[in-house]
């Protein structure tokens, strides 16, 4: 009760000193008002840029204790009890719709990620916008792989690739490429290992990627330890191994295939050899689809349909470029 007088007779106080206010120091607080307005505006801007460096710096700070270019997985973290995975504005890592080997139990050991179907030489793209924490060589595993930490709490694996086409601590965003596909490591076939880890653990692909309908499972999904692996098995069950050996480009990309044609290309030897042939072009500052053209003694048009550009398009240092 006493604390309700003490704010009414200051409240009062204050009227009293603003109406007993000179007119021209009536007129400095008024102009002052939009003043106040505009540097809270700017505060507003500036604490943004802030936040959108810190997570440049390290994405999902907020779930991992440090940021280094060390090992893929984090043995002694576990999964979170709750944590609710952003899975907009993503990009499938291949347009490949065929899953060759689950997640799970595999020769007496799990198995950490899905194994998708891919040619030597596919373009491999980032799921997710973020940051390049490791690029190496694993002989005796990944063989060239490339680990990338999201904003969004995951980090995603892109295993046994034929070339890595980025570099530690680098910035990407989802649909960039990342590498091509390959059969390097331990491998017994061209195909991509995709792992998806939360805080350092490796969680099942299929609870957040549905690879035959080239999608995301939803627009979030949000993981619950005690749940996880019922789950899982599940995620498995619906979106899990479609089959073995014999694919054709056809089978493995449907109608996004345009590289291919089935027509011609029947046996998966004749498709590797394909696969295998095709050439890119990493752009360099300064250069033009005319340039590009001319080192690589081709044409503008070729390039354009290869790329699945125009002729306006403008091409930006450190794209990609197909061109053979």
């Amino acid at each position: 009760m006493r604390l309700r007088k003490i704010i009414k007779a200051l409240a009062l106080t204050s009227l009293f000193t603003l109406a007993t206010q000179p007119a021209a120091a009536q007129d400095l607080l008024a102009r002052q008002a939009p003043v106040d307005k505009k540097m809270k505006k700017v505060d507003t801007l500036a604490l943004r840029r802030i936040i959108n460096h810190e997570n440049f710096e390290s994405p999902a700070a907020e779930l991992y204790a440090d940021w280094n270019n060390g090992h893929v997985h984090l043995r002694q973290n576990t999964l979170p009890d709750n944590y609710r995975i952003d899975l907009r504005n993503f990009c499938m890592p291949t347009p490949s719709r065929v899953v060759t080997s689950n997640y799970g139990p595999r020769w007496g050991r799990t198995h950490e990620g899905l194994d998708i179907k891919v040619y030597t030489g596919d373009t491999i793209r980032a799921a997710f916008s973020g940051k390049v924490r490791i690029v190496k060589w694993d002989g005796r595993g990944y063989g060239k792989y490339v680990v990338i930490r999201h904003n969004n709490g995951l980090e995603t694996v892109y295993g046994h690739l034929s070339k890595q086409l980025v570099v530690e601590d680098q910035q990407v965003r989802a649909g960039d490429v990342i590498g091509l596909g390959g059969n390097t490591g331990r491998s017994q076939g061209s195909h991509l290992h995709f792992e998806t880890l939360l805080n350092g653990v490796p969680i099942n692909p299929a609870l957040l990627f549905d690879f035959r309908n080239q999608d995301v499972t939803g627009d979030y999904y949000v993981v619950h330890h005690d749940t996880y692996a019922s789950e899982s098995s599940e995620a498995t069950r619906l979106r899990g191994k479609m089959g073995n050996g014999g694919y054709t480009p056809e089978m493995v990309y449907g109608n996004a295939a345009p590289d291919f044609n089935p027509a011609k290309q029947t046996s998966s030897s004749s498709v590797r050899e394909s696969s295998a042939s095709k050439q890119y072009h990493k752009v360099k500052k300064g250069e033009t689809l005319a340039a590009i053209a001319r080192k690589r003694h081709t044409t503008v048009d070729k390039l354009c349909k290869l790329n699945h550009i125009s002729k306006s398009m403008r091409i930006r240092p450190g794209q990609i470029i197909r061109y053979s």
